[in-house]
């Protein structure tokens, strides 16, 4: 029997492809594709796909058809997120994929989402029989995940993602100190059952799960001259320190540094601001002080879940 498996990601802002071939070790990779679909770009909190971004997200998925045809995949599933289940043309978008590409689209809820996150962190082999609290930042939602390598004890899915809260709050450039305080409020408001689940089990490690943590990880670590490539690591730890004062530093940026740095990934470069207020405010708020990345998100899991 064929054992190679492709699972595609279909978030807000990227369109993810992985395939894959089951190992004795779990799997390796074979094409590994992502692409700035931008999906929720002028449409994001109006709740609908923009007609742009409508053709942008079926020629990926034409393109994603054509590798997997070609990598000769047997098993295929596609797993969409917080743009395509808030969207009143989503079901149009899915309709139109099937009879281009033959792909059939799922769209989960946020609870889903979060337990193929969870899937997908324990098997990059970073969880412990201590709790974490797993954070996944995306364009749309967030998903946040209270556990160790063997529970999940609170799970819950907001729809706070990095490119809704850029339309609401990051409207100029550089972002002004009355709208991060604008957007802390929000975030306050808006996270509380979080924060009390926090109260009632202790958690002694935050795992930012790939998004802006992994751009936040090559930024740090090109600045001190080394050679990295995300691909070839499932884990890293930050130094508080390090992570804290370079998170300022992209908050405080303007849109053309960001351009101009090559640490920070084309479809990241103005999302990433919001993304980084949401980061230091759970970080202050859960007094949570060990960090780590893990470049293992929802793909895996679905992988993970697909390969038994």
């Amino acid at each position: 029997m064929n054992n190679r498996y492709a699972v595609m990601d279909l978030g807000t802002n990227t369109f993810h492809l992985l395939i894959a071939e089951a190992s004795t070790s779990g799997f390796s990779e074979i094409v590994h594709e992502e692409e700035a679909v931008k999906l929720g770009e002028g449409g994001i909190n109006k709740g609908s796909i923009v007609p742009a971004a409508f053709e942008r997200g079926l020629r990926t998925m034409e393109d994603f058809g054509t590798l997997i045809k070609n990598n000769n995949v047997q098993q295929v599933r596609a797993i969409a997120t917080s743009a395509l289940r808030s969207a009143a043309n989503g079901d149009e978008f899915i309709k139109q994929v099937k009879e281009k590409t033959g792909i059939a689209i799922e769209i989960i809820n946020g609870d889903q989402e979060a337990a193929f996150i969870y899937k997908g962190v324990k098997a990059s082999g970073c969880l412990t029989s201590e709790n974490s609290l797993i954070v996944d930042i995306g364009g749309g939602s967030v998903e946040f995940i209270i556990c160790n390598e063997s529970t999940v004890y609170w799970k819950q899915s907001f729809e706070i993602g990095a490119a809704r809260l850029m339309d609401k709050f990051h409207r100029t450039d550089p972002i002004p100190p009355e709208s991060i305080t604008a957007l802390n409020l929000y975030l306050e408001d808006q996270l509380q059952t979080l924060f009390g689940a926090v109260k009632k089990l202790p958690v002694h490690t935050l795992i930012g799960s790939s998004g802006s943590f992994e751009s936040y990880t090559g930024l740090i670590e090109t600045a001190k001259g080394r050679a990295f490539d995300l691909k070839e690591i499932k884990s890293y730890e930050f130094d508080m320190r390090e992570l804290l004062a370079l998170i300022e530093q992209v908050v405080l940026s303007t849109h053309q540094e960001r351009i101009e740095n090559p640490g920070i990934i084309p479809v990241r470069k103005d999302m990433i601001v919001t993304a980084s207020i949401l980061a230091r405010f759970i970080l202050e708020k859960s007094q949570i002080n060990k960090v780590m990345m893990t470049t293992y998100s929802l793909k895996e899991g679905v992988l993970a879940e697909m390969m038994g």
